[in-house]
């Protein structure tokens, strides 16, 4: 897909949630100066817009520090909150390469509650490595679920991958390690590992993914090189509960964000990046085997504003 395909997916999969937002804004501005009591009303908008009470906070002191006209309207204000999200950020946008830029087998662990599309995830990133000349290889240890494991070799079948598989109910720890000794013997780039999301059973799947890395570790001391946290943007701001309760069980070192086509609560990605500054790497708008994307800042600012509806369609949108 090309880039302005991309970005015409991208703007298409926020429409949801920059319609609500520029109309909230638009409402606000229109007629009226940017002074106190309209920025108060931004302020509720943003937080309705699922950016949380903390990131609204800080655009609504941005927007207030700045110069406007007099004239100045919803097209300014919604310009400048752009710029200010862009610089938020920025500092977490990650290219994808970046997990996998060292040499050597490079080991990534995959976690996130049962129906955020996490397995998804993993096949579609299988593709994306693999369309770089990258070995790849799929671990099913998410054995709590048979649908888990049979979804993850249709995605190995798609991406051309190999996925080493149990039984359902099988040891997650010892699928990893079996799956850590043919990803070296096979001599191959990448593995990832998909894990259960049982969250109802905090304890054990603490207990599970804890054995897990360990295991992983006899075989590759470094590994897993990336703890990948898969959210699915239609939970807004339970999102954030979901961070916290990951870093608890794993160290989580970067973020993919999903379904950003089904959901109003793209904002969440702002408040997100605000509060925990962990990197992101990808954000899906579909389902198809090119729809999880690097997440670029200034873009998705500008497509949750909706500053770019008039730009050209791309043909190959």
């Amino acid at each position: 897909m090309s880039s302005g395909g991309w970005l015409s997916r991208l703007r298409g999969g926020l429409s949801r949630s920059s319609s609500k937002l520029t109309g909230d804004i638009g409402g606000i501005f229109t007629g009226r100066k940017v002074d106190a009591a309209t920025l108060d009303e931004l302020e509720d908008a943003l937080i309705m817009a699922d950016l949380g009470v903390t990131t609204a906070a800080s655009l609504r002191d941005a927007i207030a520090g700045r110069r406007f006209d007099a004239d100045a309207g919803a097209d300014e204000v919604r310009r400048a909150l752009a710029e200010h999200i862009a610089e938020m950020l920025e500092p977490v946008a990650r290219p994808i390469s970046d997990m996998v830029a060292d040499g050597g087998l490079r080991v990534i662990l995959v976690a996130g509650v049962n129906g955020t599309g996490k397995t998804t995830t993993i096949g579609k990133l299988a593709a994306r490595f693999r369309e770089e000349g990258k070995s790849v290889m799929l671990a099913a240890a998410d054995t709590f679920r048979a649908a888990a494991i049979d979804q993850l070799k249709l995605w190995g079948e798609r991406a051309e991958v190999p996925v080493v598989a149990g039984e359902p109910g099988g040891d997650p720890a010892a699928i990893a390690f079996d799956a850590m000794e043919r990803a070296r013997n096979e001599q191959a780039d990448v593995l990832l590992i998909d894990t259960a999301g049982r969250l109802h059973n905090k304890a054990d799947l603490m207990d599970e993914l804890k054995k897990i890395v360990r295991v992983i570790g006899r075989v590759e001391p470094d590994a897993p090189h990336d703890v990948l946290l898969v959210l699915d943007a239609t939970t807004g701001q339970n999102a954030h509960a979901q961070v916290e309760t990951f870093r608890e069980l794993v160290d989580v070192t970067g973020l993919v964000v999903t379904k950003l086509d089904g959901s109003a609560r793209g904002g969440v990605i702002v408040g997100l990046a605000d509060k925990f500054s962990l990197p992101i790497y990808a954000v899906g708008v579909g389902e198809g085997i090119d729809d999880l994307r690097p997440f670029e800042a200034r873009a998705f600012a500008e497509g949750l504003m909706g500053l770019d509806d008039d730009a050209p369609q791309d043909a190959n949108a």
